[in-house]
């Protein structure tokens, strides 16, 4: 039994390298691996700067005006209908 285990163990760590073998390791329809060991994600690559301008404060004040009409709308809805339960 713990022979079972320690070979587990040794085998357990080269468990890539046998994953890359031809006969053992993936399926023949399996696409192939990219030669680059995982590339780290552009985090610092900033997203280009915007084509349409920035909201005028009138349009702002009319967003506003909107939600806080669909909010008090939705309100007096829902005091209006018994809960369910």
């Amino acid at each position: 039994m713990g022979l079972l285990l320690l070979s587990a163990l040794a085998l357990g760590g080269c468990s890539s390298t046998i994953a890359d073998l031809p006969l053992v390791g993936t399926p023949a329809d399996a696409p192939a691996r990219s030669k680059d060991a995982g590339a780290y994600l552009p985090v610092h690559d900033l997203p280009p700067d915007r084509v349409e301008a920035e909201m005028t404060p009138a349009e702002q004040a009319k967003a506003l005006k909107e939600l806080a009409a669909a909010r008090d709308h939705q309100a007096s809805v829902a005091a209006k209908t018994p809960a369910a339960k």
